[in-house]
């Protein structure tokens, strides 16, 4: 019989449909059983949560939301801007690094009888570029003994470059022998946030956005608190390593949550807003050091704003796509109430009939996936993979790009100091934000991360070839071109390569988190958010090895540049689309080409319409006795 050959193609994993189920118990005459009549009452009386959910509440984007009023609800907007303000505390804690462990100039200071100076020490990276502090440094005597030598002394004085009249590495004297302990610190940051992206995005997914982010409001209020009472390096590292996992719940959930309240056409802006925020902190960080003049008094100050999202316990709701994706229907209704209740709106508003299809959900028992589930998939692990590895690429090639910027810059007059650095960077940063908001918005998610990617490889192939030849052409007698000419190239690639590659990274997290399924969103933002932590973290890491490898560095990513640029055109586009719910969503989310085909012309790819599920091939085949011959495997029709 049909559903005996379905049943053998199929390993006997699926079972045949409720319909075909009840033909066979009334049509076989077999072995001895209830009656035709008792096993169909048998199939009727299905608990409920066997059954599939109504569709309606299942298309968030489609039902839920135009009833609650898309961003017009004034309660929506409201849960946008409070995911805004806490922007700004993120960036003054991702760039405090900067500040806390500056290398400063430092020279030794010897005790002899008159308060004279007796030797003079300064590697830091100001005094190597010849006038790299606001004030001239003073002018001693150079001891005459070797490195040895130089580091045997009994009081360091140092001058600090970034505002601070005290920071970590004068605090404990990490210079010298105790100068690797300044990247172990830097490390711990970066660490900590990259296990806590990990483990907090599946925290998210199994017991809800809002849990995570106010626990992890609470712990980042006393560790980080805690770090301006350290006694010692050990102390700050450990105790930094904490603050950041917590800065990561903090904001991989407000991510998440930002991504779940707006509709198709609005997410992209409204990240991105919340991006420039988050770079005010960054341009704001120098004048509040100035301010502080100590760091712990700094770190406290970064720390205490997070003080009033304890408020948020009380006026931020869990997010209703998650509680709806899940089916925890009972928590929606009583959310989807209070919404009405906020924006004053008429229940005789709802026209599709969403709050009476809840209210005959209610018995059913949630449905929580873990972010391994998508391992068993066919698409929706390669598409997460494949920006993994472009968030990896593009944070990681960054660094590449300010090493060689900043290593010509000592020779320009124009940049000479740490502020005209730091607003550099910060600058490059900005301006990349400012061009993705066009481009993504003319070319889409992955056209634009398609240019970005292009770009950036063209900054590295053209930084590591062409000035190497022109480095060699320079050398000719005759040539007439100086080494000036070959900096200058290299800091206009430098500059392209920063900007470029900053916008593949922010673009791959954003990307990565509309193509996840809402039941996974937060194991999948984990792990694009964990990728660029160790992007970043080949920043410490090479300056831990006095960059040997640098160039070998480069070329592993610019080599990863164009491995992406291929795998970039196997990913679907999610511009104007709705958000996947469940993992059946995120793999009928299929590529298009980049270009629309022409008039009559056989589209070579299918359409959602047209997909079917890949797991069921071989039982249609097996059912229908085999496709006629004129007929692909695809559905399409051969020519």
């Amino acid at each position: 019989m049909a559903i005996d050959r379905r049943r053998e193609a199929g390993g006997g994993g699926r079972p045949p449909p409720p319909e075909e189920n009840g033909a066979v118990l009334a049509g076989a005459a077999a072995p001895p059983g209830p009656p035709p009549a008792a096993a169909a009452a048998e199939i009727q009386a299905l608990p409920p949560a066997a059954a599939a959910c109504s569709p309606l509440l299942l298309d968030y984007d489609g039902s839920v939301l135009p009833f609650l009023g898309g961003l017009g609800g004034g309660y929506q907007r409201t849960l946008v801007l409070l995911t805004w303000i806490p922007a700004l505390f993120i960036g003054f804690s991702k760039f405090s690094d900067s500040f806390l462990l500056d290398q400063p100039d430092f020279w030794c200071r010897e005790a002899d009888g008159q308060g004279n100076w007796s030797g003079y020490l300064a590697p830091g990276p100001a005094n190597r570029s010849g006038n790299g502090s606001l004030f001239p440094a003073p002018v001693l005597p150079t001891p005459a003994g070797g490195n040895a030598s130089e580091c045997e002394c009994h009081e360091w004085h140092y001058r600090i470059r970034a505002g601070l009249v005290q920071n970590v590495v004068s605090k404990w004297d990490l210079v010298c022998d105790s100068a690797w302990k300044v990247h172990i610190a830097k490390f711990s940051l970066l660490v900590g946030l990259i296990f806590g992206h990990l483990i907090t995005g599946c925290i998210a997914d199994w017991v809800g956005r809002r849990p995570v982010l106010l626990f992890s409001v609470i712990f980042i209020l006393i560790f980080g608190l805690t770090v301006a009472l350290s006694v010692n390096v050990t102390m700050f590292s450990t105790l930094r390593f904490f603050e950041g996992f917590c800065l990561a719940g903090i904001v991989l959930s407000l991510y998440a949550l930002r991504i779940e309240l707006c509709p198709p056409g609005h997410r992209f802006m409204i990240t991105m807003v919340a991006s420039f925020i988050e770079m005010a902190g960054q341009f704001l960080m120098p004048g509040l050091a100035a301010l502080c003049r100590d760091w712990q008094v700094l770190q406290a100050v970064i720390i205490c704003p997070f003080l009033l999202m304890l408020l948020y316990w009380v006026i931020f709701p869990e997010s209703l796509r998650w509680l709806m994706a899940t089916q925890q229907f009972e928590a929606s209704k009583e959310l989807i109430l209070q919404f009405t209740r906020k924006n004053r709106m008429n229940p005789e508003s709802d026209i599709k009939g969403v709050v009476p299809e809840l209210e005959k959900e209610l018995t059913r028992r949630p449905k929580k996936v873990c972010i391994v589930k998508v391992v068993g998939t066919r698409n929706l692990w390669k598409n997460i993979v494949v920006l993994c590895v472009n968030s990896l690429t593009g944070y990681g090639i960054h660094h590449c790009f300010a090493k060689s910027m900043m290593g010509h810059e000592v020779k320009m007059t124009i940049t000479h100091n740490f502020y005209a650095d730091y607003y550099t960077m910060a600058g490059i940063a900005l301006a990349s934000c400012l061009a993705m908001c066009p481009v993504v918005g003319f070319l889409g998610r992955r056209g634009g991360l398609l240019l970005f990617m292009i770009l950036t490889a063209l900054a590295s192939l053209l930084q590591l070839g062409l000035l190497n030849l022109i480095g060699k052409y320079s050398q000719l007698p005759d040539s007439g071109m100086s080494d000036s000419v070959k900096d200058k190239f290299s800091t206009a690639f430098s500059i392209v390569g920063m900007f470029s590659s900053h916008a593949v990274g922010s673009l791959s997290v954003f990307f990565c988190a509309e193509i996840t399924p809402t039941v996974i969103r937060g194991g999948g933002l984990g792990l694009v958010l964990a990728s660029a932590g160790f992007g970043r973290l080949t920043a410490p890491i090479m300056e831990l090895h006095n960059q040997k490898g640098y160039f070998l560095h480069h070329v592993i990513f610019a080599c990863c540049t164009l491995i992406c640029i291929i795998c970039i055109l196997l990913l679907p586009e999610s511009k104007n689309q709705n958000l996947p719910e469940n993992i059946p969503d995120g793999e009928h989310y299929t590529r298009q080409p980049l270009l629309p085909h022409k008039k009559g012309e056989q589209p070579l790819l299918l359409t959602n319409s047209e997909l079917k599920d890949y797991s069921g091939l071989h039982d249609s085949a097996a059912v229908s006795d085999g496709i006629s011959e004129n007929t692909t495997a695809n559905g399409m029709k051969s020519m």
